[in-house]
């Protein structure tokens, strides 16, 4: 199984090198530490989702609330800083955070209480998420802005790293301790190989559900905020795009979307190669639909080949 594990995880970082000395033939600046920069600072933003996003595909249930998680997080931060009260500013992002936990909360009440499929119910939780926004807002953008520190989270730099990737790979690093060395970590890959059994041998699967459920969407909420920094504003469906990319990279970094095996690792190279893919598929001028059928035809020949490869013999 580690062996396994192990293959799977380093797939996408051979794809990247693979994209960057393609690219380059074609497009020289690929290979400039700017380019390579600007990249890791956009893959930042798509890997905070993904990593939520993995929490919950270990348990073998998926989040579709993704998008309106994010937007909801961005509309309420900026709206925060911008009502120019101190206060209510500097209690922007905590508010947004746990106003992802609350979100991931509900799907988890959804699934492990109510024992609706994660799918659907999650589902649902973005279509109402849309509605109240629609309504908070009238239609229309809604009014705000981002604080100094969320456009230093977004946007800054320390010692020639951006800000947005190191807070990346230390919350990645946090949670991939948390799946390895403690008892949360084993009840929640116990849980996406069997639930039934998991329950059976005396552990709170609705205790896990729960805290992965939050932990997800606190990571989206925490997207949301940065990417309202990097855009100075919170806008109407700015999480629409970021659905099928964060599945890609999740199923892309070797985690089984039917739950139990995959990790963190894996995640970090699918981000930065669907990141890469995108920047080389914009700079060929490729449409949106053209992207779309690209990430589609990913996600199903990388499940094909973890089907082939969990059927082998070993």
């Amino acid at each position: 199984m580690l062996r396994r594990v192990s293959v799977d995880s380093l797939m996408p970082y051979v794809g990247v090198f693979i994209l960057i000395f393609t690219g380059s033939a074609f497009f020289p600046q690929v290979l400039s530490v700017d380019y390579l920069t600007q990249q890791l600072q956009i893959a930042a933003f798509l890997g905070l989702l993904a990593t939520g996003a993995t929490i919950v595909i270990l348990l073998g249930h998926i989040d579709l609330s993704v998008p309106w998680v994010l937007t909801g997080a961005a509309i309420l931060s900026t709206a925060l800083v911008g009502s120019g009260n101190p206060v209510l500013g500097a209690l922007a992002i905590p508010a947004a955070l746990a106003f992802g936990a609350l979100i991931g909360m509900i799907n988890a009440a959804g699934v492990a209480i109510l024992r609706i499929p994660s799918m659907v119910w999650t589902l649902a939780m973005n279509s109402m998420l849309l509605g109240l926004a629609v309504l908070n807002t009238g239609g229309f953008n809604p009014r705000g802005e981002s604080s100094e520190l969320m456009i230093t989270m977004a946007s800054g730099d320390l010692l020639g790293l951006p800000v947005s990737f190191l807070i990346w790979i230390v919350i990645s690093l946090a949670l991939t301790w948390l799946l390895t060395r403690t008892p949360f970590g084993r009840y929640l890959r116990s849980i996406g190989y069997n639930e039934k059994a998991t329950f059976l041998s005396g552990v709170s699967t609705p205790s896990v559900l729960f805290a992965a459920f939050a932990i997800a969407g606190m990571c989206s909420a925490l997207g949301g905020v940065m990417l309202a920094g990097y855009a100075n504003q919170a806008y109407q469906s700015m999480g629409d795009p970021f659905l099928l990319p964060t599945i890609a990279a999740v199923v892309i970094g070797g985690t089984s979307i039917l739950g139990g095996r995959g990790g963190l690792f894996g995640t970090i190279g699918g981000a930065l190669f669907i990141t890469l893919l995108t920047s080389i598929l914009s700079v060929m001028q490729i449409g949106d639909a053209w992207r779309n059928i690209i990430f589609g035809v990913i996600i199903l020949v990388m499940l094909l080949f973890q089907t082939l490869r969990k059927g082998a013999p070993t």
